[in-house]
């Protein structure tokens, strides 16, 4: 489907303000001089963790044990992952090097 230049435009303005809504709505309702309130100083810690866990379970929902290769490339990319950021302590690295653990094992050693 096509959109004529109007409905673009209403849609890239629409885009557009929710993204500045998302994005300058926090500095809105939590001025810096105002104290945090306390649930959202709790979803700021719990988040990232159901986030991450959310991810995980994403990213392996489709892997079927049953079938070459068994599941192997994303356990050795998992291992890879947790071995490599409690050796270093470092997310970025983690992820990237994971990635790229990952990647290599599916397109090279699991044809």
């Amino acid at each position: 489907m096509i959109m004529t230049t109007t409905e673009a435009l209403i849609t890239v303005a629409a885009i557009m303000l929710g993204t500045m809504a998302t994005r300058f709505l926090p500095f809105i309702l939590f001025p810096e001089g105002k104290t945090t309130p306390p649930y959202i100083a709790y979803l700021g810690k719990v988040l990232p963790y159901a986030v991450i866990g959310m991810l995980v379970v994403y990213c392996l929902k489709a892997v079927d044990v049953r079938q070459f290769p068994y599941g192997l490339p994303e356990a050795l990319a998992i291992a890879a992952i947790a071995i490599l950021h409690a050796w270093k302590k470092n997310t970025l690295l983690s992820i990237g090097a994971g990635t790229i653990v990952y990647m290599l094992l599916v397109q090279i050693v699991f044809i």
